[in-house]
């Protein structure tokens, strides 16, 4: 998916600084928990994978609308690597900046979210 030259022509100024100054992001596509209250005021849990990230900004696909200004919780399992020896659950907060619907996408919102400077790791075990 290419996210970033994309983004950058359709988001709001305020955003597209961020990418000018070259905010170091990686696209990923981990599998991510989102929850929150969508755009009627309602909580919400829906599973979908993430876009891209950054220190600073998620970003990734929504079946359900969300509003701008709206408080996201995300949810990430990251898979075992070389270096990471067993797999982690990182989770995140933050609050929405950007949100545009795409009709391509079977109507799926692009959301991006300002990441909280706090998060919470934890191993996940496995039942061997």
């Amino acid at each position: 998916m290419q996210y970033t030259q994309e983004a950058v022509k359709k988001a709001p100024t305020g955003e597209a600084n961020k990418y000018a100054k070259g905010e170091r992001r990686f696209d990923l596509s981990l599998p991510v928990l989102v929850s929150g209250l969508d755009a009627t005021g309602n909580e919400f849990e829906e599973r979908t994978e993430l876009s891209s990230i950054s220190a600073a900004e998620a970003s990734f696909w929504l079946k359900k609308p969300v509003l701008i200004g709206t408080k996201m919780n995300l949810t990430l399992n990251i898979p075992k690597t070389l270096i990471l020896e067993s797999c982690l659950n990182l989770m995140v907060s933050g609050e929405v900046t950007f949100a545009s619907m795409d009709n391509k996408k079977r109507g799926k919102q692009l959301v991006s979210i300002q990441l909280n400077r706090i998060y919470k790791i934890n191993p996940i075990y496995s039942h061997k």
